[in-house]
């Protein structure tokens, strides 16, 4: 009931809904103990709504944006405790009083310091926004920008301002209780000129010495910085805040290829969450603005994923169009017939050219080219039996999709019982639950099976942790779990990630990695790593969410996995360990792998994960696995072969594209200077044999 209630109610925790509800009772209180009238009740009820705000504040529940969206925002709620208060001054027959005036004069000239406050706090975030937010981009010694006004003046600005009643409260509820004039006219007095302060404190960072540089002179100076570092190949993405991991799987890639690199973003959200890299970057939001930046020294622009807001780089003919997806599976995502834009579509092995030779959606072969997957570098191949500790099975299903398909994911029909299934399993085996970061965004009944999920793991772990058949090692996890702390307080203090607080016009100023701490807390987050798996016992249930571990950590501390249809299976090959994938939509054993070629290999389930033993059976036991060859034949069809490098062959694609988009320009400019010439005097035919002549030296050179 609570868990139903907290998702109604639109909160994140039990405490967070105790919150609401007492600040949503607060109101309908606080005007009985004005009408009664009762001094310490009003005083007791406004305090705990008082506090139960600041808390879910705090939060960031986003109960709070609903409420503004029913018109019971945040200065409705404080203008509405103001107000109850004046009703209780007059219930106590002080209405005839001057302090009740000057309680009526301080509450109005209050709220009308509401609107020139708003302005400016407005005024001064439009005025720092830059119109180009970098990262690993010199712009300290091109642009003067100066540093931004201090956070306690913005940052929660409404809130601070509006608690600035505090003090009139204060002071006339001491003055209804004790009949003090002067408690009355101080409480008014000091609310009234801390909101004067608070406004007159902002007025000079409005100043033009306060502020950016203009738009068009941002705009410049990146291009001028464009022109001087010249980059040849550039990763472009779109999406939403979710979407980051998106791109992030290929941060790393980035900072390995050979040729000069630049990561171009469009929304300020995804840089925020962008993984720390040491690649140049550059969030261009408007349309306008990226369409108008001088990128003619780029020769390969790649792209990982398929959005509208793609065409404003797609338009520019200098460079060459790749697109390089987030991930190889068997969805239909996968073979998106919108990839005709791109001059190239970059695939990890065979089966992605097949996959698009089946679909039949105009991608033509020659376009398609098998480069790997550098991503999956840090993925170990499987060694065997764990030894000594139970086997590890994984469970990663994928998302419900932007449709209510049965086969979009297992969460639905199936989550439950291979959950049960797997903790039940005799043997015994360690589960580690980790769900797609989207589970439940779309569908409620998604969300809802993921959370009975995670409390059947839960539950299984409490009884798992008091079977006398565990024993746990409470010294080696307690350091471990010490070990954890330090280095997590130590990577925070690297500070290598954007700062979601911090003022985008400072983070592009001083936006440049430290090599240093970029190399430590690339070792750090490695350590982190295996001390997180000497935290708990090795044979403990886990639900793993968030950033960390990464799912490619998940996978070398499991032996087997179960998921869907999701490019999670093809990297898991990687491994060449046992999977199983669930037939969720109940296709049928033979036809489930004549779809998708991702399961040829695998164990098939169905909805009620009958199918798994077999799985079992494969990890406790690989001499008796009869999928072993199997894999190895499906790893090289679907992510190509180990040698050369997967770095190898991307760098080798992306060399060959930017020599072609060369070629073109080169043929181009010298088309238009024969062109040129026939108009002065020579002939139009001579001008196209010439440049077309040029423009074949350079492509067989």
């Amino acid at each position: 009931m609570i868990s139903t209630a907290i998702r109604v109610a639109r909160v994140g925790s039990a405490a967070e809904l105790a919150a609401a509800v007492l600040m949503m009772l607060g109101y309908p209180c606080l005007m009985l103990a004005a009408l009664v009238p009762s001094i310490p009740a009003f005083a007791a009820v406004a305090a705990v709504t008082y506090l139960a705000d600041l808390y879910l504040h705090r939060k960031g529940t986003y109960l709070l944006s609903l409420l503004s969206r029913l018109r019971v925002g945040l200065p409705i709620r404080f203008l509405v405790r103001e107000l109850l208060l004046i009703l209780l001054l007059a219930r106590l027959e002080l209405s005839d009083e001057p302090v009740f005036y000057a309680a009526i004069a301080c509450f109005a000239l209050f709220f009308g310091l509401q609107a020139p406050h708003g302005a400016l706090i407005t005024l001064i975030g439009k005025r720092r926004q830059m119109p180009v937010v970098t990262r690993n981009v010199d712009l300290v010694s091109r642009l003067p920008i100066p540093d931004a006004p201090p956070r306690r003046l913005m940052t929660r600005a409404a809130l601070k301002m509006l608690h600035l009643d505090l003090a009139a409260m204060a002071g006339l509820l001491v003055y209804a209780a004790t009949g003090s004039d002067a408690a009355g006219y101080a409480g008014a007095a000091v609310t009234v000129v801390l909101g004067l302060l608070y406004v007159a404190a902002l007025v000079p960072y409005l100043r033009a010495r306060r502020l950016p540089p203009k738009p068009d002179k941002v705009l410049a100076v990146v291009s001028t910085w464009l022109r001087e570092y010249r980059p040849e190949t550039v990763l472009y993405f779109s999406g939403s805040k979710e979407s980051a991991y998106q791109v992030n799987m290929w941060v790393e890639t980035m900072e390995q290829i050979d040729s000069r690199p630049l990561i171009i973003l469009r929304e300020r959200a995804v840089l925020e969450r962008l993984a720390p890299t040491t690649v140049p970057v550059v969030c261009v939001p408007g349309g306008v603005h990226l369409m108008n930046m001088d990128l003619s020294m780029v020769r390969v622009a790649l792209y990982a994923a398929n959005v509208g807001k793609n065409i404003h780089l797609l338009r520019v003919p200098t460079m060459k169009h790749v697109f390089i997806g987030h991930g190889d599976s068997d969805k239909l995502a996968s073979v998106n017939p919108f990839s005709k834009a791109y001059d190239e579509v970059w695939t990890a092995g065979r089966a992605g050219r097949d996959r698009y030779a089946i679909a039949d959606v105009g991608i033509r072969d020659e376009d398609i080219v098998e480069v790997g997957r550098p991503q999956l570098a840090p993925i170990e191949t499987w060694s065997g039996a764990p030894g000594d500790r139970i086997p590890t099975i994984l469970y990663a299903p994928t998302w419900e999709g932007w449709d209510d398909n049965p086969g979009n994911t297992s969460i639905l029909l199936a989550g439950e019982n291979i959950v049960k299934k797997l903790v039940a399993a005799e043997p015994p085996v360690r589960v580690l639950y980790k769900p797609h970061p989207f589970t439940g965004t779309r569908s409620a009944k998604a969300g809802a099976a993921h959370r009975r999920i995670t409390a059947l793991i839960k539950k299984a772990a409490e009884r798992r942790a008091a079977d006398p058949r565990f024993t746990a090692d409470p010294a080696g996890q307690a350091k471990a779990a010490a070990e954890l702390t330090r280095l997590k307080a130590r990577l925070e203090e690297l500070s290598l990630s954007f700062d979601e607080k911090a003022d985008e016009a400072v983070t592009s100023r001083d936006g440049i990695v430290d090599m240093r701490k970029h190399e430590e807390a690339a070792r750090l987050r490695a350590e982190w790593n295996a001390a997180y798996w000497r935290s708990f016992p090795s044979f403990e249930h886990r639900v793993i969410t968030g950033a960390e571990p990464r799912l490619y950590d998940c996978f070398n501390a499991s032996e087997g996995m179960v998921s869907d249809i999701s490019s999670v299976v093809s990297d898991f090959i990687a491994s060449g360990k046992p999977y199983a994938v669930t037939d969720s939509a109940e296709l049928g054993a033979e036809e489930f792998r004549r779809q998708n070629t991702a399961v040829r290999a695998a164990v098939i389930l169905d909805n009620g994960a009958e199918g798994l033993d077999l799985l079992l059976d494969a990890v406790r036991d690989p001499a008796a696995d009869p999928l072993a060859e199997d894999r190895k034949a499906l790893k090289q069809y679907l992510l190509g072969p180990d040698e050369p490098t997967s770095l190898q062959q991307f760098d080798t694609a992306i060399a060959d594209l930017a020599l072609k988009a060369e070629a073109r320009n080169v043929g181009q400019e010298s088309r238009i200077a024969a062109a040129a010439e026939g108009a002065a005097g020579g002939t139009a035919e001579g001008a196209a044999a010439g440049g077309t002549a040029l423009a074949n030296e350079v492509t067989a050179g």
